[in-house]
């Protein structure tokens, strides 16, 4: 585990899985950065509730700085759709721009990477969806995906070294992911600075979401010791910065933690995910709920209906945070993060857990579970959620 002498906010430039450049203040390379990419004409890609933000304006002077153009799209809904990601390319093409920075929380950064999946090719965005039988093929002699750079706001979706996206198809009225294992951003940005301005609210949900994506990724069965491991060291640091930054919102080393866990976590899930995502995703799609919020409301009762084919992984879990048992330990991190205990808290209505629960037994995630789940059984989960999940 990080040994507690190392200097938490030098900076740092690391090469897995792809180019990353940690450390606070390292936005303000923004603009150096595109120009050694080849980049002329980015287009910064981010959502309605970031816009105004200091760190977008910040990214689009670094951006000028350079002698470089940019322009910004930010029509992106908080749960983004596939109208989000039709509108940004249309931005993106009129304004002949040659590069995508995706930057903000998970929609922000989901919007931004769907749109570079397909701005640059004829392929349709579900041609990118992550179940396709066959992926598209392109020319030898095309680029098919511009360059992405990705910029998270927040420490939580942790997907800022793959182009997966979560999107919302709106005829189906489901939560899809798209990526393309042929195209990787170019850099990732972790400033912990950027995160400095997060309510405590949203520090706590996109924290959890960091956490849960760790947990579920360690709880696939498949065998991934390398996904394990990043894993198991997400949970370790999340477990104790997560509290730093929710006692103190201004506690800059815990923000860096945080971000470095969230990446790693994020890196773990590229293992499978599980009913906590499967569920969440399609409670997002139909009600527009939190993603990280709704994470942690149903993280509970998908552990207790995991917990007799976890085996030692609760154990291993549980030695990582310094926890006697994990899934108590998990009811008291919520407890004292304030996470409402039911769904019917954040706005999800009992009568239609049906529909979700047939979608989410058709979500990718569903399917590494580490117990298999009916759909009459994923709909009781719901259910026994509404009001109290712990």
């Amino acid at each position: 585990m990080t040994p507690p002498t190392v200097d938490v906010l030098a900076a740092a430039d690391w090469t897995f899985p792809v180019p990353i450049a940690y450390g606070a203040g390292r936005l303000a390379e923004l603009g150096e950065r595109c120009r050694r990419l080849g980049a002329e004409r980015p287009l910064i890609v981010t959502d309605r509730g970031s816009v105004d933000l200091a760190f977008i304006a910040a990214a689009a002077d670094s951006v000028r700085g350079a002698g470089l153009n940019v322009d910004m799209f930010a029509d992106v809904d908080p749960n983004p759709t596939d109208h989000n990601v039709a509108a940004g390319c249309a931005a993106l093409r009129s304004g002949r721009h040659d590069a995508v920075i995706a930057i903000g929380g998970g929609s922000g950064m989901d919007a931004g990477k769907s749109i570079s999946l397909v701005a640059a090719n004829n392929a349709d965005l579900w041609d990118f969806d992550y179940d396709a039988p066959e992926a598209p093929t392109f020319g030898a002699d095309t680029s098919p995906f511009l360059t992405l750079i990705c910029i998270p706001t927040t420490a939580g979706t942790g997907a800022e070294t793959e182009s997966t996206a979560m999107v919302t198809d709106t005829d189906r009225g489901t939560k899809r992911c798209v990526w393309s294992a042929d195209h990787k951003p170019a850099l990732a940005v972790l400033d912990p600075k950027l995160t400095l301005s997060l309510p405590p609210t949203l520090t706590a949900w996109t924290g959890v979401d960091a956490l849960v994506h760790a947990i579920e990724a360690f709880s696939v069965p498949a065998w991934n010791p390398l996904c394990d491991g990043l894993a198991l060291e997400a949970m370790a640091i999340i477990s104790t910065a997560l509290l730093a930054v929710a006692d103190d919102g201004a506690n800059l080393e815990a923000r860096g933690r945080m971000l470095v866990g969230s990446c790693l976590a994020g890196i773990s899930f590229l293992k499978g995910l599980g009913l906590v995502h499967a569920m969440s995703h399609m409670v997002g799609a139909v009600h527009d709920t939190h993603h990280g919020l709704t994470n942690a409301v149903l993280l509970p009762p998908v552990l207790r209906f995991n917990e007799p084919m976890l085996g030692d992984k609760l154990q291993l879990m549980a030695e990582v945070v310094h926890a006697d048992a994990f899934c108590e330990w998990i009811v008291d991190l919520l407890d004292r993060l304030d996470i409402p205990t039911g769904l019917a808290a954040i706005g999800v209505p009992a009568d239609g857990v049906g529909e979700i629960a047939s979608k989410a037994a058709g979500d990718a995630a569903a399917s590494t579970n580490p117990r298999a789940a009916s759909i009459a059984e994923i709909e009781t989960l719901l259910t026994n959620s509404m009001t109290d999940a712990r």
